[in-house]
């Protein structure tokens, strides 16, 4: 029978967990510095995380991780750890792991659940909508450019328009993939945009660039270098509508894998939010690779 007890002495767990989660990203393409760097990032809430393991017949089989904290103006839940040893894998012990922790949270408050996956789940969050997918691909040597497609850095004048418009995008996409209500997702997209660069254009380690073939604007790019020990960070890469279909999506990852090498990085990572099938077909086509998918379903009691 399949039991959840909480941990006190987290020790053995986080070590684990740690060497488990550095594994997966190194496996994805990054290297062992960068996926240090990611795993940092993981760790400044580690400890508001509460652990159990999961047992059967008093045997330890697994850990299942879980924590409830305010996300964007209300309560969320995550799973940040689920595992099972592959010894006692497909026996039921996970969906008894799911189901607690979904219990757990939703008695503390939380309206929603997401969970953060480095690796394929099987059918365990086959109900969970996809929200996200973070990809990235090496770049090994300069890619070649699409005939007729140039790249400029964007100008002052041109910096307002194309702020509003992204921010309305970045809004538009976390609204589409269910993340977020449409009051929430305004929220976080002020925020984000007022951490990520302060001081606009002038913004340290960031490239803005307009697009353009035959002298037309066809599209905008902007890329966060050393976002990671030698990641540039692709945060938008976007063609205009009238523009689309024309091959340009890809001439576009060409511009930002270009920029990534210019500015001393051999690697590209972009988020691509759930519900967009054509940017996650693009990617996938290009070789990006999925390193981590986020997923999230509404709890019981909470608002559709």
């Amino acid at each position: 029978m399949t039991e959840i007890r909480i941990l006190g002495d987290r020790k053995e767990w986080l070590k684990d967990f740690e060497q488990q989660l550095h594994a997966r990203y190194t496996a994805a393409g990054l290297s062992a510095v960068a996926a240090e760097r990611k795993l940092d990032n993981v760790r400044t809430d580690i400890g508001d995380w509460t652990v159990a393991e999961i047992t059967d017949a008093g045997t330890r089989v697994g850990y299942v991780a879980v924590v409830v904290a305010e996300d964007n103006g209300v309560l969320a839940g995550r799973i940040g750890d689920l595992r099972v040893d592959a010894l006692h894998a497909g026996q039921g012990h996970e969906q008894t792991a799911r189901d607690w922790a979904e219990e757990w949270c939703a008695e503390r408050g939380a309206r929603r659940l997401g969970v953060l996956l480095t690796e394929p789940a099987g059918e365990l969050f086959n109900g969970y909508g996809v929200r996200g997918q973070l990809r990235m691909r090496r770049v090994g040597s300069p890619p070649e450019p699409l005939d007729g497609v140039t790249a400029r850095p964007m100008t002052q004048a041109e910096y307002p328009e194309w702020l509003a418009s992204e921010k309305a995008g970045y809004v538009s996409g976390i609204v589409r993939a269910g993340a977020l209500s449409p009051e929430e997702a305004v929220r976080k997209s002020d925020r984000d945009f007022a951490k990520l660069i302060p001081e606009g254009l002038a913004t340290p380690d960031n490239t803005f660039l307009v697009l353009e073939t035959a002298r037309e604007r066809i599209g905008t790019g902007w890329l966060k270098h050393g976002y990671l020990p030698g990641v540039t960070y692709g945060y938008s890469l976007h063609i205009q509508e009238q523009h689309r279909g024309k091959g340009y999506g890809r001439a576009a990852m060409t511009v930002g894998e270009q920029a990534a090498l210019a500015a001393g990085d051999s690697a590209l990572m972009f988020t691509v939010w759930g519900g967009n099938e054509v940017a996650m077909s693009l990617y996938t086509s290009a070789g990006y690779q999925v390193m981590e998918e986020h997923r999230s379903i509404d709890l019981p009691g909470s608002a559709a």
